[in-house]
């Protein structure tokens, strides 16, 4: 076999080794890559949309998002997202411009704990004030928007004597609260708008209805204890008190501790009514029978 049949054989063996060396890259060692990128191609070309379709269903979206969020905002109560801790000593400040001098209280955080799905920040509150101060704190934090709960309230009454030495009648408070927040935004607008905390006109539960105090009568009105009915004209009620200083009433008029209610020309009597420490009394003044006798002549 001469030189050129040899290198000729030589370069189609090396040509096949090629041939197959290359088929065996290509479809035993290639091929799961190309069948993986194939499938690739296929599953991104699913999301390749119309820039003008992407914006119509963002439109869409967020029309949905609004509309439930407004339904979040039109609930009386929302839990808030990962809430901080600092924010309930906001909402205490907040509050605290609605009470009066008189309140003074104290505001501890105590821990964070799981509950269900939620997570809730504990908190203690103690301190004084009014009635209507401890309403008011109560009131705020049970119907705030976002959500509180009171766990435990001790009150007892506390009275409280300042320069004018009239006494103030205060309530001590001791409170725990637990404020309520989630790990998503699944249960709060993204609008946070507080809820009306205002409260109106409330009765002081703690003001005792029967007080030793009295206070004294710096108008100079007149002292019905120890009066005497001096004479009954047309134009109301001649009355004296015991040192003897003379009043005409009408009724109507105010005296000290109360006022007159009628005057009875039939009976030669005059009435009042009193409150003495939360005590009422209705007191009665007659003519005396010398006055009448006096008047009775007097018209003869």
């Amino acid at each position: 076999m001469n030189r050129k049949i040899k290198n000729t054989l030589a370069l189609v063996a090396v040509l096949l080794t090629i041939l197959l060396l290359g088929y065996g890259f290509i479809f035993i060692l290639q091929k799961p890559k190309i069948t993986e990128k194939n499938k690739e191609v296929v599953s991104l070309k699913q999301f390749d949309y119309d820039p003008a379709i992407l914006n119509q269903q963002l439109e869409e979206k967020l029309k949905k998002a609004n509309i439930l969020d407004s339904l979040l905002s039109a609930r009386k109560f929302n839990i808030p997202q990962n809430l901080s801790q600092l924010r309930f000593y906001d909402f205490i400040n907040l509050v605290s411009t609605k009470l009066s001098s008189e309140a003074k209280f104290d505001v501890e955080y105590i821990e964070t704990t799981p509950y269900k799905e939620f997570y809730y920040f504990e908190y203690k509150i103690g301190g004084y004030g009014k009635f209507r101060d401890l309403y008011q704190l109560v009131y705020a934090i049970e119907q705030s928007k976002e959500v509180k709960k009171i766990t435990e309230l001790t009150l007892s009454s506390l009275v409280s004597v300042r320069d004018s030495k009239e006494p103030f009648f205060l309530v001590n408070f001791s409170m725990k609260v637990k404020v309520f927040f989630s790990s998503d935004d699944r249960f709060a607008s993204s609008a946070h708008v507080e809820n009306d905390l205002n409260i109106g006109s409330i009765h002081d539960i703690f003001f005792p209805l029967i007080r030793t105090d009295i206070p004294p009568n710096f108008d100079g009105l007149l002292d019905v204890q120890g009066a005497r009915l001096l004479a009954l004209v047309p134009e109301g009620a001649f009355v004296s008190d015991m040192k003897g200083n003379s009043y005409l009433l009408i009724e109507g008029d105010q005296v000290y501790l109360g006022y007159l209610t009628k005057i009875d020309y039939k009976n030669n009597s005059v009435k009042f009514i009193l409150n003495k420490g939360g005590i009422v009394e209705n007191v009665s003044l007659e003519l005396e029978r010398e006055f009448r006798q006096n008047e009775t002549r007097e018209l003869k």
